[in-house]
């Protein structure tokens, strides 16, 4: 954007208000104009979009600039709120919430008045007239989740009529009829179905991990996993335990008349014309009826590029020399849910190429990518990972990865397919990246093995991010020494923040990041394993050449602002 033309456009309304008020300089000012015409788009939304002025800040100018009431919406009760009477799907594409009828008029809370096209909408949906009031977008949000929820997961109407549905849809499901329940208009409609629909959709809006839905003894809860921590979002009635978990058996394709042993399957759910979501479902037989897990899968993530994984930028130089080699095998550990699935795909989204002839084995697949061939194991069929790889091995491979080294068998068949010009990932359930060493020993692996094939082992956790709401607090000098910390650090200075909480994150954190200890095999690390050296000499002689352990990682994402010690400790130990 030139500057002349920035200079030539003159501000008015809202911008000239924003600039009065020394919310935005004029050149910003001029600038946001210009982008909010050529995206077609109000500079309220242009702004509300780009989060860099407070949503409040902004509720209170349009109030004065339209001259239209300015509510909090925190303090209304939305239990009344004539919901039935504005379609969802325009609640959710134009941000706006019917608070109030009155005669032939409906009053919508919206955070952009500006936007006639979805009062026109509304009006011409409604029937009604349409009168704006001013809310903060971030309550907003919050407003229009909170009011979907509520009319979507009731259960207060479900009548005799409704029971009996459920109760037709259960038993064709267990007698494996799915294609007639599919086609039951009435079962679509079905207050349960509804419930799980609406469950998955929020799950997948709020960026959960994964949905748990819990039977107990008295009461059903269901919880999402948010940024690693798990928050209850539901409690439906206990005793629709077993239709809730027949309908998410049913979109799983799963055998809905077995609850005494564990399953696993999978579902994929439309939320767009061009978008799907997969999930993986895990059933388990508990005391009090079937817990069933739903891990959320979106292949997207993979793609979004290593700079957002949260190296430090000698570990994303460290882990890319590693995978851009010919052969060798790269070693990836840490708990479930720790992100390795993540890294290791994107390490195979930069490798996949025309070029290359690149296989899987996972237990199971989580993530289908294009141009990969992903097989997954099945132990009942003698599909296991060893003999998975023995096959690889037969069919010109370049890339290998191998979903986790379990046992002898398949990890020397990956230690021989990095010996022979393949390069192999895979993963290892270990604490840190030197116990991945020691633990290869234990296996039975030998070290003159280990220390030709393996070229790298990295270790990973995953940390939640603070949100922007976040402030400064003090530490004593004494306890960040303990924590980990220099005198040196401390000298020049430290500002260490805490959560705060707002309406727009998950009580004061939104994202979550990789903190990583990545160790390069170096030759006086591999005298260290070739003389049977602990996984603490390698630990000690890692350090001296500049290795960063998790702990360390994670002091500095704490020193950059970008999470606290709270969440440090929560996930790393002294």
């Amino acid at each position: 954007m030139s500057t002349e033309a920035t200079t030539t456009v003159r501000l008015s309304g809202l911008a000239r208000r924003l600039v009065d008020d020394a919310v935005l300089t004029a050149e910003d000012a001029r600038e946001l104009t210009l982008a909010a015409n050529d995206q077609r788009t109000t500079l309220l939304a242009l702004l509300i979009n780009a989060d860099s002025v407070s949503a409040d800040t902004l509720a209170a100018a349009a109030a004065l600039e339209f001259g239209l009431p300015m509510v909090d919406i925190q303090a209304l009760d939305l239990n009344d709120a004539p919901l039935d009477l504005v379609n969802e799907s325009l609640i959710n594409r134009h941000k706006i919430l019917p608070i109030f009828a009155r005669g032939n008029t409906l009053f919508i809370a919206t955070a952009d008045p500006a936007n006639q096209l979805a009062l026109d909408e509304v009006s011409f949906n409604s029937g009604l007239a349409v009168e704006p009031v001013i809310v903060s977008a971030d309550a907003l949000t919050t407003a229009i989740e909170k009011a979907s929820a509520s009319q979507s997961t009731s259960f207060d109407d479900f009548g005799d009529e409704d029971s009996g549905v459920l109760d037709g849809l259960e038993a064709e499901a267990a007698n494996q009829e799915k294609a007639a329940t599919e086609n039951d208009s009435d079962a679509d409609e079905a207050p349960v179905v509804r419930f799980v629909n609406k469950i998955l959709i929020d799950a997948i809006r709020k960026g959960a991990s994964d949905i748990h839905f819990e039977p107990y003894e008295n009461n059903y809860r269901v919880r999402y996993r948010l940024d690693g921590v798990l928050i209850s979002v539901a409690s439906p009635p206990k005793s629709m335990d077993r239709r809730i978990a027949s309908r998410i058996k049913v979109m799983a394709e799963l055998d809905i008349a077995e609850r005494r042993i564990p399953q696993d399957g999978r579902l994929k759910l439309a939320i767009s014309k061009k978008k799907a979501i997969d999930f993986r479902v895990s059933t388990l037989p508990t005391l009090f009826g079937e817990k069933i897990v739903l891990r959320i899968l979106d292949s997207a993530v993979t793609k979004l590029g290593i700079d957002v994984l949260g190296f430090e930028p000698d570990q994303r130089d460290d882990f890319l020399v590693a995978v851009k080699k010919p052969y060798g095998m790269v070693l990836v550990t840490g708990p479930t849910g720790s992100g390795k699935t993540v890294s290791l795909y994107t390490a195979l989204n930069i490798l996949n190429d025309d070029g290359r002839n690149i296989s899987t084995v996972e237990d199971p697949v989580e993530i289908r990518v294009h141009g990969i061939n992903q097989v997954q194991q099945n132990v009942k069929q003698g599909l296991t990972f060893a003999t998975a790889l023995r096959s690889f091995l037969r069919q010109d491979p370049d890339v290998i990865m191998v979903g986790e080294i379990r046992d002898l068998e398949t990890a020397d068949i990956a230690i021989k397919a990095a010996q022979t010009g393949h390069l192999v990932l895979s993963t290892l359930h270990t604490n840190d990246a030197s116990e991945s060493i020691t633990r290869l020993s234990q296996m039975g692996v030998a070290a003159f093995n280990i220390i030709s094939a393996v070229n790298l082992v990295m270790a990973q956790r995953l940390v939640r991010v603070l949100h922007k709401c976040k402030h400064a607090e003090d530490f004593p000098p004494e306890a960040l020494l303990e924590l980990g910390y220099s005198e040196e650090e401390i000298e020049d200075g430290l500002t260490l923040y805490s959560p705060t909480g707002c309406n727009g994150c998950n009580q004061g954190y939104k994202g979550r990041s990789g903190i990583f200890e990545v160790m390069p095999i170096t030759l006086r690390l591999k005298d260290i394993i070739l003389k049977g050296g602990n996984a603490l000499e390698i630990a000690v002689q890692a350090r001296s050449e500049g290795i960063i352990d998790l702990r360390r990682a994670a002091l500095n994402k704490v020193k950059t602002g970008f999470t606290d010690l709270t969440e440090m400790n929560r996930v790393t130990k002294d």
